[in-house]
């Protein structure tokens, strides 16, 4: 066994350090420059220093042109267009041949070619065969890539337990990206037996790395006291850490902190400048965040128009709150000219996502014949899907519809159960329907008392 010089680990005699691509052994004159020259290239590669890296890999091959770790960062280079013409050809025929000769880091890279269709026809089967050829040589990356194949069953047949092993042999060597993922296996019980507790400590050895989704995934755990006690300053400063990063998920979730003062001091003007920044970037419950901000006038001057942009926006990703938020919008006009078959729209939208004030309102257009044809059974249809959620509203409606035999057989015993629900929720029509059922003995035995008490 030999030990590289460049990154330290223990090899097989050879010529070349399988793991970082250095050439083992003792060198002289051009070649030993070349060599040096070629670790800094790869460091500086590594730190994302790419244009440096490309000037120190262009020095090393004038002195030494079969360096094999100056080619794969010049393979590099090609692919993404650093310091010469982006030519992914180019960039798959270099990682070829030294992939083949057995370069752990070429074959990870080939495997990502094949993986997303760079220069070669998009082949998983083939990303997989090389990231395994990689990753059993121990390179992180291929063992986090080899991970997520197996995670969600491209190139190979899904399994959560191998997805698992791959996970934490890059982890456990310090793979941030991996240790996140790692830490959502067992969040998730996915391949492993659920522990919330080693969930955070995976997120939190990859966010103390700075990788911007463990730091959101571990700011939702101490915001919930998943695995941790509940920690809503802890929250808010990994929260913080990851929407720096611009990570869209965590600047809501850091919005919603500054709007509800959890955590932090509250402050409406923040909330508004992160849901701007995450929605800004597509993240459809900040847009829905920042329309609910401009409808309200809470950290920016109100603007119902400026709300409907961003409902819309949001509602049309599929967003169920937005959608009826926007269903409102055309409804009462506001921000938009009124439409009642838009809000019907919209109300539909987000009612078949079992958004319980949508159902209701879209039973009460059905009721009303309001933006679509009148119709008591759609009606009574959508007002129960409400009223199975609790809103009094739609089981005072309900109980209405029972009590009149609108839409659904005539049933008073039914008419009393839903004004009961809704009575007891404080709703004082379906109180004095409910007094007045009690009075007349209608579905209940008559009870004068009682229907004093309601009325």
């Amino acid at each position: 066994m030999t030990k590289c010089n460049n990154c330290g680990r223990q090899v097989e005699d050879g010529k070349w350090c399988p793991y970082c691509g250095a050439t083992l052994g003792k060198l002289t004159g051009n070649a030993k420059k070349a060599e040096q020259l070629a670790n800094e290239s790869r460091r500086l590669w590594d730190d994302d220093k790419k244009n440096e890296a490309y000037e120190a890999c262009r020095e090393a091959l004038q002195l030494d042109e079969g360096n094999a770790q100056a080619q794969i960062i010049l393979a590099n280079c090609y692919l993404d267009g650093i310091g010469v013409e982006q030519d992914y050809a180019k960039a798959v025929a270099i990682y070829e041949e030294y992939a083949e000769q057995g370069y752990a880091q070429a074959q990870c890279n080939l495997g990502e070619c094949y993986y997303y269709g760079r220069g070669v026809k998009q082949d998983y089967a083939k990303a997989v065969q090389w990231y395994t050829k990689s990753a059993e040589q121990g390179d992180t990356k291929a063992q986090y890539n080899l991970g997520w194949c197996y995670n969600y069953g491209q190139g190979v047949k899904r399994d959560y337990a191998k997805a698992v092993y791959w996970y934490t042999k890059s982890a456990e060597l310090g793979y941030a990206r991996a240790q996140n993922n790692l830490g959502v296996c067992y969040e998730n019980g996915q391949g492993v037996k659920q522990d919330y507790a080693k969930a955070v400590q995976w997120y939190t050895k990859s966010a103390e790395q700075g990788y911007a989704r463990a730091q959101n995934n571990l700011g939702v755990c101490y915001e919930n006291g998943q695995g941790v006690k509940q920690d809503y300053a802890k929250a808010v400063y990994w929260y913080t850490k990851s929407a720096e990063q611009g990570y869209t998920e965590a600047q809501c979730s850091l919005g919603v902190c500054y709007e509800d003062g959890q955590g932090v001091k509250q402050d409406y003007s923040k909330a508004v400048y992160w849901y701007a920044k995450s929605a800004e970037q597509g993240y459809a419950r900040a847009q829905c965040n920042l329309g609910l901000c401009y409808d309200s006038g809470q950290g920016v001057k109100q603007d119902y128009a400026k709300a409907v942009y961003w409902f819309t926006k949001s509602a049309d990703q599929g967003y169920a709150r937005a959608q009826y938020d926007l269903g409102v919008y055309y409804n009462n006009g506001r921000g938009v000219k009124q439409d009642y078959a838009k809000a019907v729209y919209w109300y539909t939208k987000s009612a078949e996502q079992r958004i319980a004030q949508a159902q209701f309102n879209l039973g009460y257009c059905y009721y009303h014949g309001q933006g679509v044809k009148q119709d008591y059974a759609k009606a009574v249809q959508w007002y129960t899907k409400s009223a199975e959620k609790g809103i009094a509203q739609a089981q005072y409606n309900l109980g209405y519809c029972y009590h009149n035999g609108e839409g659904v057989k005539q049933d008073y015993v039914k008419a009393v159960y839903w004004y009961t629900k809704s009575a007891e929720q404080g709703n004082a029509s379906a109180q004095y329907n409910l007094g007045y059922s009690y009075h007349n003995g209608e579905g209940v035995k008559q009870d004068y008392a009682k229907a004093v008490y309601w009325y």
